[in-house]
């Protein structure tokens, strides 16, 4: 006895792996994923029968395993207010006390802050 995977339960089967490769492939693409990692399709044939075995039911379910995306890093500068409470503000320059263009081509501190707002 032989089945046609491609036409089986008409060609659902053939369908979940279509559907579960596309979104692999998908998040293959994606530039937030790391490329090398293994990504994993998996169809599951669950087959069972009746009572007297005269009739056997079988549901295909696919499903994949993808690769998530990669960790965002940025720092965080740590100091204290003038009432000694801890305050923090994300390092935009790239060095604690240094000032940067910002994307705007501002001068700002290494938070953020404008120093200068150039129009």
């Amino acid at each position: 006895m032989e089945f046609c995977l491609n036409s089986f339960a008409d060609g659902a089967m053939a369908e979940r792996f279509n559907q579960e490769m596309q979104k692999v492939i998908e998040n293959i693409m994606d530039p937030n994923t790391d490329p090398t990692k293994v990504r994993k399709v998996t169809l599951t044939i669950g087959v069972k029968s009746n009572n007297k075995r005269e009739l056997i039911n079988v549901a295909v379910q696919g499903k994949c395993t993808l690769a998530a995306a990669k960790d965002v890093e940025t720092q965080l500068l740590v100091d204290y207010d003038g009432d000694g409470k801890v305050i923090a503000g994300e390092l935009k320059s790239g060095s604690k006390g240094q000032t940067y263009m910002d994307p705007e081509g501002d001068i700002s501190t290494d938070t953020g802050e404008k120093i200068i707002k150039f129009k």
